[in-house]
């Protein structure tokens, strides 16, 4: 035998075999590769939604995509797909040879491929396990793997596959994912031409997506509807207004993300509420944030914010008009601006659920959360805390208080110290009643408030908040303790909520596969009774009526609260509360140096806390605007102004024997 023969015969037996050989190569391989759609757990996008459903945002890692089983499919979106890419899906074993025999002919003629032949699941196949290189090899194995495909799964399951796995363009992964993007729907809500859109993108998501090229993915609709038509599985009547309808189209970015503060915080916190894979696991996140509260009070922050740039500038010799943080102020005015920054927080009194939740000013500038991560000193604002305390232990809101200064000593490292602390206005009244020393934040008179009952007696008495890390001296009267907005919110609610502390609480409960996996649960601590926290509200309403939180006044609605400013007017608060909604509010710079001279807790912060509660009384007019009056209250009218006792916080002899007007409030 010749030699050219032998090489002849070899290539002849090479040609019959090897791709027999290929072939049985990828049959043995396609169990592993097929895993992933047999066993199919795509990487899922979590919900994040407020109160009242409303969503706030999306998260996810690389695909943003949400689940749906077959049995949620709309029919229509069934019928619509098969129309126009696979007639006989229900037919065919995986492949469809008479498809391909058309095909190959076209594209013979034509001299180039110009015709598919793919069924779905061969799409399938291709999109999930195959790259879209155009070589035989992947060729082989697409059709291997449809066919061993087709009898692993039923028709059923390859749909619902398909249908979650598929990219709709936009960066949408699944039907659920693109019709909730593109028309803000479920799919069960689709109309027949949103549903013809959708199962025409596949083919070209980019060219056919209706936010880039609205026409031409009208175009590609109505070539779906006709075809339904022409198949007999829609009437006339069906077609003409599926045909007349356009409709309106979404261009969202992908995370939706209204609340980004609150997303964060969820992320961050996520493993107290038992989850690890936030971003893939395909939750559905219920919060308890109120989204319309959430935007105004990001509004509020950032008036206030500005109306705090335009004082400092004022105060430079800067006269403006309009508040522009720009370069036309000076370089230490943007200094300041740039370091100037606030926070936010406001909570259902009752169950503690935050209502709303800003970490910053601009959180495009800063995203570091300050109403969560940021601890500062309260200042004045802790003050209602020292006088609950005296209350609680039989003093009235008549009590006469030592407003005189005194020098203090203690030792320090061996040494004997001095402290003289000041009133912030740098006077003393000799006495005043216990409500004038709140309402005007008289430093002085609380100190020796606090000296006069005992320090260890007030430390003591202070612990029921569960305040952490209280000075052991006379310092701890004016708020030199750290802590963050949202620790504050906790402590502070037992006046908001009838001398009942309660846990602020972020979610309310957290689904996944419609299973839930974790509930909130309602934690409260009893501090005081109700009439003692209601004395305390009474005074802290008169802070906003007539004291050092005039700013804070909203017409239509009782308030109540306090300011807080530091030494040096390093941190300005406001914290106060309606009779349902309390409200914690933060000023200062980042790096703890001083604000301008001007800037008080009643001067920024107070400004911020009305422009909230005028947006609350806007959103919610029917709000409760009055507080209520327990019972067992005595109201006295004492030279011409009205005073509340108790049983325990008793009327003064004095008066009530020399007929002072007494009533018994029910």
């Amino acid at each position: 035998m010749s030699f050219f023969k032998k090489i002849f015969i070899w290539l002849f037996i090479a040609g019959f075999t090897i791709p027999f050989a290929i072939f049985a190569f990828y049959v043995i391989q396609e169990e592993f590769e097929l895993s992933s759609l047999i066993e199919y757990k795509p990487l899922t996008t979590t919900r994040i939604y407020d109160k009242n459903g409303e969503k706030i945002a999306n998260l996810f890692e690389e695909e943003h995509r949400y689940y749906t089983p077959f049995s949620e499919i709309p029919t229509r979106a069934v019928e619509a797909l098969l129309a126009i890419e696979d007639t006989t899906f229900f037919e065919h074993s995986g492949i469809n040879l008479d498809a391909i025999f058309r095909a190959l002919i076209k594209d013979i003629q034509a001299g180039k491929m110009v015709e598919g032949a793919s069924t779905i699941t061969q799409q399938l196949v291709k999109n999930k396990l195959l790259t879209r290189d155009k070589k035989i090899s992947r060729k082989i194995k697409e059709v291997i793997y449809s066919l061993k495909l087709e009898q692993q799964l039923s028709k059923e399951e390859i749909l619902e596959r398909y249908l979650n796995e598929i990219y709709f363009g936009h960066g949408y992964y699944g039907i659920k994912t693109a019709a909730d993007g593109y028309f803000h729907k479920d799919l069960k809500d689709l109309t027949l031409k949103e549903i013809a859109i959708l199962v025409g993108l596949p083919k070209a998501p980019s060219t056919y997506a209706p936010t880039k090229n609205y026409e031409i993915s009208m175009g590609r609709a109505n070539r779906v509807v006709s075809r339904m038509y022409d198949l007999g599985w829609i009437d006339e009547e069906t077609h003409k207004q599926a045909l007349a309808e356009n409709p309106k189209v979404y261009d969202d970015t992908l995370t939706r993300n209204g609340a980004p503060f609150v997303v964060d915080e969820i992320v961050r916190t996520a493993a107290k509420y038992g989850i690890n894979d936030i971003k893939s696991g395909g939750y559905d996140i219920h919060t308890t944030i109120d989204i319309k509260l959430q935007e105004a009070a990001a509004n509020s922050l950032q008036k206030a914010y500005e109306g705090s740039v335009e004082r400092t500038s004022g105060y430079k010799g800067k006269k403006k008009k309009q508040v522009v943080v720009d370069a036309n102020l000076s370089t230490e005015l943007l200094e300041e601006a740039s370091l100037l920054n606030g926070a936010l927080v406001s909570i259902d009194s009752k169950t503690g659920d935050i209502l709303a939740l800003v970490g910053s000013v601009d959180y495009k500038k800063s995203s570091f959360n300050r109403a969560t991560q940021g601890r500062r000193q309260p200042g004045s604002a802790f003050k209602p805390f020292i006088y609950q305390v005296a209350i609680d232990s039989g003093y009235s809101g008549a009590t006469e208080l030592v407003d005189n200064a005194r020098t203090y000593t203690y030792q320090k490292d061996g040494e004997e110290q001095k402290w003289q602390p000041k009133n912030y206005e740098k006077n003393y009244d000799g006495l005043v009643s216990l409500r004038e020393a709140l309402v005007h934040s008289r430093n002085l008179a609380t100190i020796n408030l606090v000296n006069d009952m005992g320090l260890s007696v007030m430390t003591r008495e202070l612990k029921k908040f569960g305040i952490q890390n209280l000075p052991d001296n006379l310092s701890l009267a004016l708020g030199t303790i750290s802590l963050s907005p949202l620790e504050f919110s906790k402590y502070f609610s037992s006046f908001a909520n009838n001398g009942v502390q309660v846990e602020p609480n972020l979610v309310n409960y957290i689904e996944k596969n419609a299973n839930v996996v974790y509930e909130k649960t309602q934690k409260s601590t009893l501090i005081t009774e109700e009439t003692q926290s209601y004395i305390m509200t009474t005074i802290l309403q008169d802070v906003i009526r007539n004291g050092t939180g005039k700013q804070a006044k909203v017409d239509g609605i009782e308030l109540a609260g306090k300011t807080g400013t530091t030494n040096s007017n390093v941190d300005a608060w406001f914290v106060g509360y309606s009779p349902t909604i309390q409200t914690v509010i933060w000023f200062g710079n980042d790096d703890n140096t001083p604000m301008h001279s001007v800037e008080t807790g009643g001067r920024i912060a107070a400004p911020a806390f009305s422009l909230y509660y005028q947006n609350i009384l806007r959103l919610y007019p029917q709000v409760q605007r009055k507080f209520s009056v327990p019972d067992g209250i005595i109201e006295v009218n004492i030279k011409g102004k009205k005073e509340y006792f108790s049983n325990t916080s008793k009327p003064p002899r004095a008066e009530t024997e020399n007929s002072a007007e007494e009533t018994l409030l029910f």
